[in-house]
């Protein structure tokens, strides 16, 4: 449990990193960080990271294509988790009964 602890907070601190330095590399019109990268990081579970770093930033905030793939990965990633502890959930009500 600690490593997966460990390996979310990773997740979201590169993902925040990543899309501060994008802002900066955008600000100084330097080669910029690919949005599939930024987008990975996304679907490996930085999503909170890379959201909070787009608000802190502001950056990626009105690119509405950048917008809607952040936002299915995200819904995704609720549904899935809700699912996952929901189904738990039942799983642990029938042993119970047995």
């Amino acid at each position: 449990m600690i490593t997966l602890l460990f390996l979310f907070v990773v997740l979201n601190l590169s993902a925040f990193v990543l899309i501060g330095y994008d802002k900066y590399l955008a600000k100084n019109r330097k080669r910029r960080i690919s949005e599939n990268t930024l987008l990975i990081l996304v679907v490996l579970g930085g999503t909170i990271g890379s959201g909070i770093a787009m608000l802190f930033f502001r950056h990626k905030t009105s690119k509405k294509s950048y917008l809607l793939r952040f936002w299915a990965i995200a819904l995704i990633q609720i549904v899935v988790m809700v699912l996952y502890f929901y189904f738990l959930k039942e799983v642990h009500i029938f042993e119970n009964y047995k």
